[in-house]
């Protein structure tokens, strides 16, 4: 059976400066007409980083949340932009390490309505660097054993899903 679902009309409602919103006029596999709801966004790129024992994560407010997450380093991607150096960017940005990195896979993390993709990747030959945070973002850093983060996420205290896929793809190999 084909699945494809046709695009009839792409309905812009709001463009904005991180995402986009439509409501597209769209056909169904059996040729009736519905709805959907898509909200545009440029994707992400985040970094497992380990530096001896240690995972290291970044805790920050998330507004959306209204509470703090402990996430590995991620950021947005600007429109275009290589995800490879967007993660090393990010990396450095949030933590002050570098380091060479290799893919792990690319996250659809909200396929139901969101055309994001996250690329995952692993750091290698990590060094310290220095830190430069936006003008807007506010952070920690924070460093654990693998174990305990493997822990803090089986306990519900780590709940971001780019970071449980990438710590739980990390662990397995």
């Amino acid at each position: 059976m084909d699945l494809k679902e046709k695009t009839v009309r792409k309905n812009y409602i709001y463009q904005g400066k991180i995402v986009n919103l439509r409501c597209d006029d769209a056909e169904l596999p059996d040729g009736r007409l519905c709805k959907r709801e898509i909200v545009e966004h440029p994707g992400g790129a985040a970094v497992l980083c380990v530096e001896g024992e240690n995972v290291v994560f970044v805790r920050q407010f998330r507004y959306a949340y209204g509470e703090e997450l402990l996430e590995i380093p991620a950021g947005k991607l600007e429109r275009g932009e290589d995800p490879m150096l967007a993660a090393q960017r990010e990396l450095e940005e949030e933590t002050g390490f570098i380091a060479d990195l290799s893919p792990l896979t690319v996250l659809y993390p909200t396929p139901g309505y969101s055309n994001e993709k996250i690329y995952l990747y692993a750091a290698k030959n990590v060094r310290r660097g220095n830190r430069h945070l936006d003008a807007d973002e506010f952070l920690d850093v924070v460093e654990l054993p693998a174990k305990e983060a493997l822990s803090l996420v089986k306990s519900g205290v780590i709940r971001d899903a780019k970071t449980i896929a990438a710590l739980l793809l990390y662990l397995k190999s």
